[in-house]
């Protein structure tokens, strides 16, 4: 009997991992509903409405559960789909736009809604998951400032925080089993293999990382290798194509989005370090699985990076930290793969970590209270 809807609006990445991972775990309990991964802007305002028509008649009341991610304003389906209302509702955060870097007040004003839409899900919902408890405090904590810009009278702020407050959880995001067997090499050699796995945008902040890569070719002569992963959802930050003309093609192990997902794992494989420069992070999946290959992370001491990378020696603070580290470690290769401490990937792996398993699947039994 199906009990369990499952939506995802934007049916891609990360999000489209998740809800696959869940779809064949509970079938045939579950029936999924997805809209394609494109237009984000338009999937975070609108999916509601198209979701509404997609999603079959709760006949005879046989759904009990609904999973969703943020990007579906829930207060809007359950208006539109009153059959739904009755349904343990539990929404899981992969980001919150409360957090969400802005580039000038513009935007802000612009954007509002989906920072809104957000809320009213919030509200609406009997679990609110969170990613990790950076992305959680975030919401909580920038609740208040948000909601202060509308106009008086005012929302009973005190009150909306703590309705979402007492109902929302940190269930980190859990990293499916590789397509491929990892097998740590301990006999790489030649120049140290740089990974840098994000989108192509601006709040990933590629000219920061691009600029200790020039760096460390430009002033320091070191040899090195890049593997540049990830893909772009819109227009792309003009640093991708300038920094073809400035690093030499020797240097390129591979550029761009790989093609598949056994492919995207043999690269994380042959790489030694793993990148972030990011100003925007909830939780950093790509970084997580790059750990798991075997890279090295450095990660920037801020977002849910000091959470997640207990290890001090894998964070820096500044940039010219990060360059420090890079270029000691183009200079000592070796030490790299085989002395520096690797990160621990256990607590986030689905068929390995039996705890992180059950705390998905107990959100969906009867005697799990809301």
């Amino acid at each position: 009997m199906c009990d369990i809807l499952l939506i995802e609006a934007f049916y891609d990445g990360s999000h489209r991992s998740l809800i696959d991972l869940l779809h064949r775990t509970l079938s045939p309990r579950s029936i999924l509903v997805t809209l394609p991964g494109t237009k984000w802007p338009w999937r975070a305002r609108c999916s509601s409405l198209i979701l509404s028509d997609l999603i079959p008649k709760n006949e005879n009341n046989s759904l009990k559960y609904l999973f969703c991610s943020s990007i579906t304003n829930l207060s809007e389906l359950i208006s539109l789909r009153i059959d739904l209302r009755s349904l343990k509702k539990i929404i899981y955060f992969h980001e919150n736009d409360l957090a969400y870097p802005k580039q000038n007040e513009k935007q802000e004003q612009r954007d509002f809604q989906y920072g809104y839409n957000q809320i009213l899900t919030a509200l609406v919902a009997d679990i609110c998951l969170f990613n990790s408890f950076y992305n959680l405090n975030t919401f909580l904590d920038k609740l208040g400032p948000f909601l202060n810009r509308i106009p008086s009278p005012k929302a009973n702020i005190q009150q909306i925080r703590q309705t979402i407050e007492s109902k929302s959880q940190v269930l980190y995001y859990p990293l499916e089993k590789s397509l491929i067997p990892i097998e740590i090499k301990t006999d790489k050699t030649g120049p140290l293999c740089i990974v840098w796995p994000h989108r192509w945008e601006h709040d990933k902040d590629p000219e920061t990382f691009f600029s200790v890569i020039l760096e460390l070719h430009e002033i320091y002569s070191l040899t090195f290798s890049l593997i540049i992963l990830g893909q772009s959802y819109g227009e792309c930050p003009g640093i991708f194509s300038e920094i073809l003309n400035k690093i030499p093609s020797s240097y390129i192990r591979h550029w761009g989005f790989a093609q598949s997902k056994s492919e995207y794992e043999q690269l994380l494989i042959e790489g030694d370090v793993v990148v972030s420069t990011a100003q925007h992070e909830f939780f950093g999946v790509a970084m997580l699985e790059a750990c798991r290959a075997g890279c090295i992370p450095i990660v920037p001491d801020r977002l849910a990076y000091t959470e997640l990378y207990p290890n001090e020696q894998h964070r820096y603070r500044t940039q010219t930290q990060l360059l420090n580290k890079l270029k000691e470690y183009c200079q000592k290769p070796d030490y790299v793969r085989n002395r520096l401490p690797k990160q621990d990937t256990f607590q986030f792996e689905w068929e390995k970590n039996d705890g992180i398993r059950q705390k998905y699947l107990q959100l969906f039994e009867n005697n799990i209270s809301n």
